[in-house]
Parts: C-alpha cells; structure tokens; sequence
C-alpha cells in the first residue's frame, strides 16, 4: 500500500511539474489587421441551447414561408391566363363582390390584412375587378346587402315609394348605359370572409329578396301630456304668471339655452331591418326573383384573442400555408366559375364527392350545409360578443342569433368549385409540370441575381424589354 501511494504521489508531481503548452501564436494577417485571436471552440451550453431554440424557430417559419409562397403562386398561375384573353373596347372587366366585416372583438384593419394577404394576389393575378362592401359594426354588411338587393328590385321595374339620391355610383351607371359600355359575359359570384360575415350575408339576402321595398314605419313615440288650458288660466288668476326669460334666474337660463342648444342623436346603428326571421314564410316572392343565384364561397377567418390563446395564435402562425393552400382553392374556384353546385343537406359533408351534376338542388327543410358552414370559427368569438342589450334583450342580433333560411331562398344559392380538369392542372403547376396557358416557363434566375434585382439597382429582362429606346443628345446635336 505504501509503495503505491509513493508512486501514485511521484506520478502528480511529475504531471503539474509538467509545463502547459503554449497558446498557439495569432495569425500574422489578423496582426497586421488589429483583429483580436480568433480561436474557433465549441460554443457553451447555454449558448447551444440558445441557438437551437432561436434556429428551430427561424428554420419553422422560413419553411412556412417559403411554402405559403409556393402554394399563393401555384394559384395565382392557375388564373393567369384569364388576365391575357381579349377585352372588347366596349366591355367592362367581369366584378366580383368582397364582402368584408370587422371580426368580433376587434376591428376592420385585420379583416382588411387578411384579405390583402390570401386573397387579392389571386384576384389581381386573373385582373378581375371587384367590389368590397364593408362592415364596422355588427349588421352593416345585413343593411348593405339587403339595400343593393332593393335597388336591384326598383330597377327592375317594381313600385317602391323611396326616391333614391342621386350618387356618383349612379351617375357613373347612367353614362356607360349612354355609351353603349356592357359588362363582360360570365358568371359573377359572392366572396363571403368569415363566420360572422357569412351570417349577416345570408340575413341580408333573405331580407332584401322577401322584405318589401319600403321601410318600416318608425315606433310611435309617446306623446307628453297637455295640461289643460282651464288649470292654465286658473293659475294665472291666482297671481302664478309663467315664468319669463327676463325674470327666471341665471341657472335656469343656462339649462333652457342647454335644451336648445341640444341636437337629435345620430343613429349609432345600422339601418333597422326590414322583416323578421319569423315573417319569412309569409313573406311573397318578388317577379324580379332569379331562378339561380351567383356563386357564393364562404373563406375562413381564423381569429382568435387573449393571452391565454397564444400557443393556438403562435401554431397558426407557423402554419400559414395550410390557409393559403384552402383559401386559395376557393378563390381560384370562384374566379374560374368552371363548375358550382347548390348549398346542399348537412348530411352530405365531402365536398369532393359532389358535382353539380350529382347533387339533387332541393335539400331538405330540415338542415342547410348554409347554417352550418365555418360554424367552429363562433366558438373563438371574444366573450364581449356575446353580451346581449339589457334594455332591449330581444333585439336581434346577426352575430348570436341562428341562421334562419327560407326553402325558396336557399335553394336558389350555389357554392363555386373546382372543376376535376383545374384541380389536376394544379398538381401539376405544383410540381412544375405545366405553367400558365398559352405562355412557356421562364428560365431559372440564379439567386445573387434576384437579390439584386429585388433589392439592388438590377432589372429583370422583362423591365428591360418594355423601357423605351431614347435616342442620345450628342446624335441629335451632331444632326
């Protein structure tokens, strides 16, 4: 035991008699330069588990990223060629209607950013006009509708007691019918953004077709009473004369100029509707009904608030191409107008077992897919929304209230789809397949060029091809 403790001690001696080795010289270069020993090592623990965490995440959404852009360009690429057909001089660009409402909770700037993101690339890559009708508060977007229902209805010949004002929308109407300037033919359709919005939509709808033409009348107020003129005229013969503004005193002078001064209020609310849910039934169809209406497509507006909702928000952002990929196949089935059914049974819930060849256009009255469409959006509404007016508990509310639907009205709707032809053609811009009809794909451009051109001074061929060629002042002088 001695021996080996002797000789274990003898070996530590020998080990920190041992001098270090020393630090490797810097490199001359680096010197010269003033830059500090660059040693390369390992980072730390701590370090590594920052770059990790902090990578995952970049790497998450740069992948997202990159697919949202793929996916928006494969649609946008699917409706190119619309922009490219020929346009009589005489003809207008076919109109789509953007019906927008300010989600519940928060206001009109997210509904607006969501429609830029996922929907106006589409709409804009086919150059297809459009018309966004807007709401701030709940039931703008009921009133707008039903109203340019009416007009619909006027316009075609129906008597009505309401003289419309002359707008600039009008005058702008009556001067291309004047010109001889028509619409494109084509089928138009309906771009319904949210679960809110599809509710005041469809409310609107019922409204403006089987309401009347007319407003309602308003409530009748309540009267004050007169006091008779004998107790008048018995006050005045007791001395009580009625009180004058030269006699009455400062403070009454001031609350009677207050009372003047005071103006009617504004009404904060849209307009009152014109009919009932209730009264739907009896309610008769107008002549100017059509048999079908455009095609409708309600888009999903995921919206939710809330501290304790932030792993769900931070989910969904990480995985906004599963979004762009479903929105961009209804825009695009809407903007092609290739294939449409009617809104069929609840029973059915596939859409892509259907077709409008197979689908019978008479649901039965017990359920509608209408009132049922995007339904798990309402279960991530603000608690807010959900406070009904203690004065007024009946009042109707579009946002809380169930959808009622008239058997003579839903029948008529129709939801746009892909046709078996676009969705294949699709798969196969995805995969690079095919490109835009009628045009050849573009040669690759490497990456340093596109940074250039997207952030430096270059331009692609295209720019280059359409600037025009201005002679020199020198071959103009020298002429």
């Amino acid at each position: 035991m001695a021996d080996s403790s002797n000789l274990g001690a003898t070996a530590g001696a020998a080990g920190a008699s041992q001098p270090k080795a020393a630090p490797k010289p810097p490199n001359p270069v680096f010197k010269m330069m003033g830059l500090p020993n660059i040693r390369f090592k390992l980072p730390s623990r701590n370090w590594m588990i920052f770059f990790t965490v902090t990578g995952s995440f970049a790497g998450a959404i740069i992948y997202d990223r990159r697919e949202k852009r793929r996916s928006q360009q494969k649609w946008c690429d699917l409706v190119a060629h619309i922009a490219n057909e020929p346009l009589d001089v005489n003809q207008m660009r076919r109109k789509l209607t953007v019906y927008l409402a300010a989600p519940p909770g928060d206001g009109l700037r997210v509904a607006r950013d969501h429609f830029k993101e996922y929907v106006k690339p589409i709409l804009t890559a086919a150059a297809l006009d459009y018309t966004v009708i807007e709401g701030r508060r709940e039931g703008d977007v009921r009133a707008s509708t039903a109203e340019s229902i009416r007009k619909l209805r006027r316009k075609a010949g129906e008597q009505s007691s309401v003289v419309e004002e002359p707008s600039v929308e009008s005058a702008v109407l009556d001067m291309r019918e004047r010109m001889g300037i028509r619409d494109e033919p084509g089928a138009k359709g309906d771009l319904v953004i949210g679960r809110h919005t599809w509710k005041e939509y469809i409310r609107g709808l019922h409204e403006g077709w089987l309401g009347p033409l007319n407003p309602p009348l308003p409530p009748v107020a309540d009267v004050p009473a007169i006091e008779p003129v004998e107790e008048n005229m018995k006050d005045t013969a007791a001395g009580d004369h009625p009180s004058d503004d030269s006699q009455a005193s400062p403070e009454q002078k001031t609350e009677s100029e207050a009372k003047k001064e005071e103006k009617p209020s504004k009404p904060t609310g849209p307009a009152e509707a014109y009919i009932s849910t209730a009264d739907y039934p009896s309610a008769h169809l107008p002549s100017s009904l059509p048999q079908t209406f455009d095609s409708s497509v309600p888009i999903e507006f995921p919206h939710i608030l809330g501290f304790l909702n932030t792993p769900i928000r931070m989910y969904r952002y990480l995985t906004q191409r599963h979004l762009a990929e479903s929105i961009g196949s209804q825009v695009a089935a809407l903007v092609l107008a290739a294939d449409a059914r009617s809104y069929r049974d609840e029973s059915f819930s596939s859409d892509s077992e259907l077709s409008s060849a197979s689908v019978d256009s008479t649901p039965s009255p017990s359920g509608f897919e209408q009132q049922t469409v995007l339904e798990w959006e309402e279960n991530e509404w603000h608690k807010s929304v959900r406070k009904r007016d203690e004065e007024n508990p009946g009042k109707e509310r579009e946002w809380l209230d169930d959808i009622v639907l008239d058997q003579r009205i839903s029948t008529r709707m129709q939801r746009a789809l892909l046709s078996p032809e676009d969705e294949a053609r699709s798969q196969r811009l995805a995969s690079q397949e095919e490109y835009i009809l009628g045009q050849e794909r573009p040669a690759p451009v490497a990456f340093w060029q596109r940074m250039w051109i997207k952030y430096g001074y270059g331009e692609d061929e295209e720019t280059l091809r359409k600037k025009p060629i201005l002679p020199t002042v020198d071959d103009e002088d020298s002429a």
